[in-house]
């Protein structure tokens, strides 16, 4: 089981390239989409119901903001849109899938770039989203838990660490945070397998950052701990185009 992660910063805008045919060509099982920027008004029907796939979508109240979408070929036991916390709900930054005993999010986890105050809603976003992880973990779920993280854990995982050090993205606070997740039992499942490779996932729209390979990875598909032995592969796709991001997949034996 192949399951896509793709920051696509606008659905409607990359639909109008290669997606479709992208779509067409990866079959993927799974395909999480970040930052899709729509509302259930200004949904194309196209986007809606593509053959072969079951789709939904979580909305930010802002319009043309935020948004995740999923299209999954089986049809979810559930789906729900949220943790239950109306403040982080509201951005419609979350859609989860549970199969059987396994829970997957799709996860567009706050920028902290625009104030103080935004770098506080990231960092209690990420608190409440490790408490909602745990209370399924308790409950013997496994997890995978994908999407755009929005930090660069080390230093490997960006070009420049030493001139970003001092914004947001990584902050050492918002690091911080990525250490005490591993501690608490979740594994980057890409740097688990590749340790010492040097990929990125997202690239600045100026200064030909793309072109020069300037990059940032702050895609990722996390597990818990337990559910590790059920992964096969986890890469990235720097050579799909029509986003600043590119597609990250984990294949899964399940």
């Amino acid at each position: 089981m192949k399951v896509y992660s793709w920051n696509v910063n606008g659905l409607r805008a990359v639909a109008k390239k290669s997606f479709f045919d992208w779509i067409a060509y990866e079959s993927p099982y799974i395909l999480f989409l970040q930052e899709t920027k729509l509302q259930e008004e200004t949904l194309p029907e196209e986007l809606r119901n593509i053959e072969g796939y079951h789709s939904y979508f979580s909305h930010a109240e802002k319009k043309g903001y935020s948004g995740t979408g999923v299209y999954t070929k089986n049809k979810p036991d559930e789906v729900y849109y949220g943790f239950g916390i109306k403040e982080f709900d509201s951005e419609g930054r979350i859609v989860a899938l549970r199969f059987g005993d396994t829970v997957m999010f799709n996860i567009y986890f706050p920028n902290g770039q625009m104030s103080e105050d935004r770098l506080k809603y990231k960092l209690d976003f990420y608190d409440a989203a490790l408490d909602h992880f745990e209370s399924l973990r308790r409950k013997g779920y496994n997890l995978l838990i994908s999407g755009d993280y929005n930090t660069a854990h080390n230093e490997i995982d960006l070009k420049n660490a030493k001139a970003n050090e001092n914004y947001s993205g990584f902050l050492r606070i918002e690091r911080d945070w990525l250490d005490k997740f591993v501690r608490t039992g979740y594994v980057d499942t890409f740097r688990s397998l590749y340790p010492d490779k040097v990929q990125y996932s997202w690239w600045s729209y100026r200064f030909n950052a793309r072109k020069n390979n300037t990059g940032w990875r702050i895609d990722y598909h996390f597990v818990n701990k337990e559910f590790l032995p059920k992964v096969k592969d986890s890469y990235i796709m720097n050579d799909v185009y029509g986003s600043d991001h590119c597609p990250v997949v984990i294949d899964l034996d399940i």
